[in-house]
């Protein structure tokens, strides 16, 4: 049996912890039990159910948690090396994964030394929760930075009893989740870019569905509709300002583990355009396959999406040292902005360029070669925020950055 790790406080910690050899194999292992039931989760739309639960045999969903509240302490590289890994087997449980990290990531950089949040973190690690978003909402669609729903803070009872209401057109896995992080207004009286980030658990909020989710690709992402309602008090607000969670952590670490994802979908897809080539080499000897320029093009995009990737996780890093001025922190939001558009962009040519090595056998679904869902989970790349309204927003940040 795999051995069970403790934290420093005695609960359980995650495996492998501060390894990130151990936690990287141990997403192998997932994998591997993710890629044996794509296809069914792809067809069927369904929730990734037994990836997840090797994700939470394996300790991995409290991997970003520090070690002193019992995760394993991983680095921001370590959860985008997982991401990919688990993209290239499920695309579904890779964005999963990937959504999750990036909640996480909210309350470790955004919550320590909050009572409420410190416990949060000692619980994703012990019980392996799985945290959901709710960004978007009805009335104001993707629009990260602006809300229509408000905190309702009942200041007659001891704790400050919470009421909030909100109408989101998507909560990705929102069913499977164990919470939900919620952007709304500080208050009625505040204006809609004044938010907060509001952690609600199962036992404070309630989900109606009003839209299913019959989509063409990342289908087992389930991002149904829902009306939330939820009840707490004002400690399960983090602490600081929700616009400066979103350009410390939240922007810029969403577009690198996205990005990670989207590599891993086309690196799966390469892999088996490389397979079918080398066998088509093997059977004649000496010929080279007419599709070798093609691979050498795919393998080429894949390279580049990489040293995308690296170059922002090397930014990051950097941004989180502390010290960057105004000026830097517009360079750092519009390079997280390229790394999304570029790799969203790249990863679906990539596959593309993968189709054309495969031919019918990756065209045809139910062969070692199938490429539809690789392409079609894809395609959901440029539209998470889309491409669009990044470059548009890019270009005003470039703007910003000259005359500052």
């Amino acid at each position: 049996m795999r051995p069970v790790l403790a934290s420093v406080d005695g609960s359980p910690a995650a495996a492998g912890a501060g390894d990130p050899a151990a936690l990287l194999a141990a997403a192998h292992t997932v994998a591997g039990i993710a890629a044996s039931h794509a296809d069914q989760v792809d067809r069927d739309a369904v929730f990734p159910d037994q990836a997840m639960a090797a994700l939470r045999e394996h300790r991995l969903l409290g991997a970003l948690v520090p070690p002193e509240y019992g995760g394993a302490g991983a680095s921001p590289d370590t959860i985008a090396a997982i991401c990919r890994i688990l993209g290239g087997a499920c695309a579904s449980t890779g964005m999963i994964y990937a959504m999750h990290q990036l909640q996480v990531a909210c309350v470790v950089d955004h919550g320590i030394g909050s009572a409420w949040h410190e416990d949060l973190l000692r619980r994703l690690a012990g019980e392996q929760l799985l945290l959901a978003s709710a960004t978007s909402e009805e009335s104001i669609g993707g629009a990260l930075r602006t809300s229509g729903c408000a905190v309702n803070v009942d200041n007659s009872t001891d704790n400050g009893a919470l009421h909030l209401l909100k109408m989101a057109p998507t909560i990705s896995y929102g069913a499977h989740a164990d919470g939900i992080l919620v952007t709304a207004r500080r208050n009625p009286d505040a204006v809609p870019s004044d938010q907060v980030l509001v952690c609600v658990l199962k036992p404070d909020y309630t989900l109606e569905c009003v839209s299913g989710w019959d989509t063409l690709g990342m289908r087992g992402t389930c991002s149904n509709g829902f009306r939330l309602e939820a009840r707490g008090s004002v400690e399960q607000v983090l602490p600081v300002p929700f616009g400066e969670i979103a350009e410390a952590t939240m922007t810029p670490f969403s577009h690198i583990v996205w990005a990670a994802v989207w590599a891993g979908i086309a690196g799966d897809a390469v892999q088996r355009a490389k397979t079918l080539f080398r066998g088509q080499a093997r059977a004649r000897p000496g010929v080279l396959p007419p599709s070798a320029t093609r691979v050498a093009e795919a393998v080429a995009i894949i390279q580049l999406m990489e040293g995308r990737i690296e170059l922002a996780l090397n930014r990051y890093r950097q941004h989180r040292r502390g010290g960057a001025g105004m000026s830097a922190a517009f360079a750092l939001a519009a390079e997280m902005n390229s790394v999304k558009t570029s790799v969203s962009t790249l990863a679906l040519e990539a596959v593309q360029t993968a189709m054309l090595v495969c031919g019918m056998a990756g065209y045809k679904h139910g062969t070692p070669y199938s490429l539809g869902r690789h392409l079609r989970d894809l395609w959901s790349a440029p539209l998470m925020i889309n491409n669009d309204r990044i470059l548009t927003n890019t270009a005003n940040l470039l703007l910003a950055e000259r005359s500052s």
